[in-house]
């Protein structure tokens, strides 16, 4: 069989449905994610499996579990499916704005990045960043997102990491709280509320400090950077943030250090992205451009 073979080619709806079950581990929600009903997802899949000679799934109950048939050939289709998706998104926004597809972090995006924005299109009005909120891993094959911030370690698999900067922590209080705060034991006395992914963190500062911390010392608790931000402005207590989402309360006076010793963190961010969007020009200009204002931070 040559390339000009149409058995060669099954039909995109098929491939879809099938890499959309495939990935969500579910027909009815991959139906709910392409916008099909389950019935006809799970007639394209079977339509596939008779193209193909071959069942992709193994049916447990109302279940459907990919088989070793089916990791294959999902392994061999869902890249050239990404790269499909792409072309047309590029196509089709050629005549209406430049558009870069952008996941991230929900405080990131909303304290770092939005606020940034107006300098990034002053450099271009056409392009048009959108700007969605993710905290998974995901394959760029199977999403309609360009680039994602990324936290932590250069682990995301499949594509570039682009460091934009390191994260430090510091510890802030409102104006009020920090009179007669002129040391790391003057800290320990205010009430300490952390963020819940760092329970931690104010043992790892004040060991840092040589200040022995308390055995069942209370910490209040709070699930997101711009709650805790939000309450230390109020004076509810001291807290550990990192600088570079809360510029505008260090800037304004609304939260000041009172004791000017950061806490180096293993958490990295950086921007990822398929190693092809580098030949894309707009795609392009918003990495130079989001490089450029991380170096800015950094300095």
């Amino acid at each position: 069989m040559d390339q000009d073979d149409r058995r060669l080619l099954p039909s995109i709806t098929m491939l879809q449905c099938f890499e959309a079950a495939a990935r969500y581990g579910s027909a009815s929600l991959a139906a709910t994610r392409i916008g099909l009903t389950q019935s006809a997802v799970s007639r394209h899949i079977a339509s596939l499996e008779t193209w193909l000679g071959k069942a992709l799934f193994d049916r447990v109950g109302r279940r459907i579990v990919l088989n070793e048939q089916g990791r294959l050939y999902l392994d061999r289709i869902a890249r050239p499916l990404g790269e499909i998706r792409a072309a047309t998104r590029d196509m089709l926004g050629h005549g209406a704005g430049r558009v870069v597809n952008l996941a991230t972090l929900p405080t990131f995006g909303m304290r770092w990045i939005a606020p940034r924005l107006p300098g990034l299109l002053m450099h271009d009005p056409e392009l048009v960043v959108n700007i969605a909120a993710r905290t998974d891993i995901f394959a760029f094959s199977g999403e309609a997102f360009d680039a994602a911030i990324h936290v932590g370690a250069p682990d995301w698999p499949d594509v570039e990491h682009d460091l934009l900067f390191r994260e430090k922590v510091i510890p802030v209080v409102s104006p009020a709280l920090a009179q007669g705060v002129n040391g790391p034991e003057d800290v320990l006395r205010l009430p300490l509320l952390a963020q819940s992914a760092r329970r931690d963190a104010w043992q790892q500062w004040f060991a840092m400090c040589d200040v022995p911390f308390p055995a069942g010392r209370a910490v209040s608790v709070m699930g997101h950077v711009s709650m805790l931000a939000q309450a230390a402005c109020a004076g509810a207590g001291a807290a550990l943030l990192p600088t570079f989402l809360i510029q505008p309360e260090l800037q304004s006076g609304a939260l000041v250090c009172p004791v000017d010793r950061a806490l180096a963190q293993d958490r990295n961010y950086y921007l990822v992205y398929p190693r092809e969007k580098l030949q894309v020009p707009h795609f392009a200009l918003m990495r130079a451009w989001l490089l450029e204002e991380a170096r800015k931070e950094e300095a």
